[in-house]
């Protein structure tokens, strides 16, 4: 690790600890000033078959003990608490996250390594009754779990550090190897996350980096079959080339969403429904696989919503993601901004009403309540990824359910209801991998099974769920000699 004269730090790939060279510097930039705050180097293919072949040799021939697991994911979590302010202030310059997200994204990826730690004492397998069967009644069975190998990891920029955590924390619990990928426009905090891992003891070889764009560095990555399994975050187009690089070897995909968030008239309190709909859709500047989108609200209770949301709106304050009372910054870049801004656009020659916000500044889009909405509209049935929400009046819950189901993406999606039949009734109907009843879509816990349906992806992430696809299930039958 070395900085130049101007001290932007030059983040090296790393491989078996030792920090590499690679092709050429890729500039890392702040996200609300646009200068260069550091620079990775660019990993070829040889430096990316390289950390491949050194995270199998590590696999084959260097073997952590649970305890020592379990240690050195503890004791990593301490130092992130340590350096939580540092940590945070990182997330915010690369990533352009408000300040207090940005300590709240700290906050849960440190219980996301907890979590790992202690499930890395809880991996066993079961018993086979294998006995209930004719002739067998002189054989015992049972099955083990062993790690897979070498878990290819491949992140996104809008939770670079607890979704990081996610893949890297229960693939080390599970007693495998890893090689990074972090995302070319948010490396620093993967880096820094990675040199506290080490710093807690975790090493050589364990974990290593390969930085670099996705369509270079993510491909050679793709193309190493000595790679047991990859966990990738991103977007559906990018999953499903993993998914056919990658043939019969295993993958976890978490590939996004456009949420559905439904308030039916019996809802219990309507201002707390708003303010959750509302804000949940701006957070991460709606950046995030599960924020609020679309928000189906009944006719009885519908003009008093959008009153409630415009106000709300309202109060979101948008600048300098550094300073502590700012609720929305910037996007991820310029082009994010646009590219919502012509999706606003559309929808409003297309006849959609834009009721608050709708305006860009740079990279910053301000948080936009659209109405009179159709089906057809990008800003509907397809992710927007901005801090954008569309109000849609219904008369039916059917036509609520059946306008949420109508997309390719089932992530998750929210309801709010006091009739616990219906409430029943949206678990069981709504096409999602998570259908959360009286709070949104975007409700997470970091323990639970994670992961969506149709083209949002397979595979569940929570460090227990993740670990049992980072894991084989290996059958052991003993034959009992009489």
């Amino acid at each position: 690790m070395t900085t130049t004269k101007q001290d932007p730090i030059i983040y090296r790939n790393l491989i078996g600890g030792e920090w590499v060279e690679g092709e050429e510097l890729l500039p890392v930039y702040h996200k609300y000033t646009g200068e260069v705050i550091g620079y990775v180097t660019k990993a070829s293919k040889q430096v990316v078959h390289d950390a491949v072949s050194n995270a199998y040799e590590t696999f084959k021939t260097k073997k952590l003990t649970t305890q020592q697991r379990y240690e050195i994911l503890m004791r990593a979590a301490e130092i992130f608490k340590e350096r939580k302010e540092e940590l945070a202030l990182t997330i915010v310059h690369e990533a352009g996250k408000v300040l207090k997200d940005a300590r709240a994204e700290i906050d849960r990826g440190i219980q996301t390594f907890v979590a790992s730690a202690e499930e890395a004492k809880r991996i066993c397998g079961k018993g086979v009754p294998i006995q209930g069967q004719p002739g067998e009644d002189n054989k015992m069975a049972f099955t083990i779990r062993v790690p897979v190998g070498v878990v290819g990891a491949i992140t996104p920029f809008n939770f670079p550090f607890n979704l990081t955590a996610h893949k890297i924390a229960p693939a080390i619990a599970a007693g495998n190897t890893v090689v990074l990928k972090p995302a070319e426009v948010t490396p620093i905090i993967h880096m820094k996350l990675v040199e506290i891992l080490m710093e807690a003891g975790l090493p050589g070889g364990f974990v290593n980096v390969v930085n670099g764009l996705g369509k270079e560095t993510g491909q050679y990555l793709l193309e190493e079959e000595l790679v047991a399994m990859y966990s990738f975050t991103g977007s559906a187009p990018v999953g499903r080339h993993i998914k056919s690089t990658t043939g019969i070897r295993r993958v976890v995909l978490e590939l996004g969403n456009n949420s559905p968030n439904i308030v039916h008239h019996d809802v219990k309190d309507l201002k707390r429904a708003a303010k959750l709909c509302v804000t949940k859709g701006y957070g991460n500047s709606g950046q995030a696989c599960i924020s609020v989108q679309r928000i189906y609200v009944h006719e009885d209770i519908y003009d008093e919503f959008v009153k409630e949301a415009i106000e709300i709106t309202k109060t979101i304050k948008v600048g300098n993601p550094e300073l502590p009372d700012t609720d929305v910054g910037p996007m991820i870049s310029e082009q994010a901004a646009i590219r919502a801004e012509n999706w606003i656009k559309e929808a409003k020659e297309a006849g959609a009403k834009v009721v608050y916000g709708g305006t860009r500044e740079g990279a910053i889009l301000h948080p936009t309540v659209l109405t009179d909405v159709t089906p057809n509209m990008k800003v509907v049935c397809e992710e927007i990824f901005a801090p954008v929400i569309s109000i849609i009046k219904y008369s039916d819950i059917e036509d609520a359910f059946k306008q949420a189901n109508h997309s390719n993406l089932g992530l998750q999606a929210g309801i709010f209801t006091s009739d616990l039949n219906l409430a029943m009734r949206a678990a069981q109907e709504l096409e999602f991998g998570g259908v959360i009843i009286n709070n949104v879509s975007t409700y997470r816990a970091d323990i639970m099974p994670y992961g969506g349906v149709k083209d949002s992806g397979l595979g569940k992430e929570g460090p227990k769920y993740a670990i049992e696809d980072m894991t084989e299930e290996k059958i052991v039958v003993i034959d009992l000699e009489q």
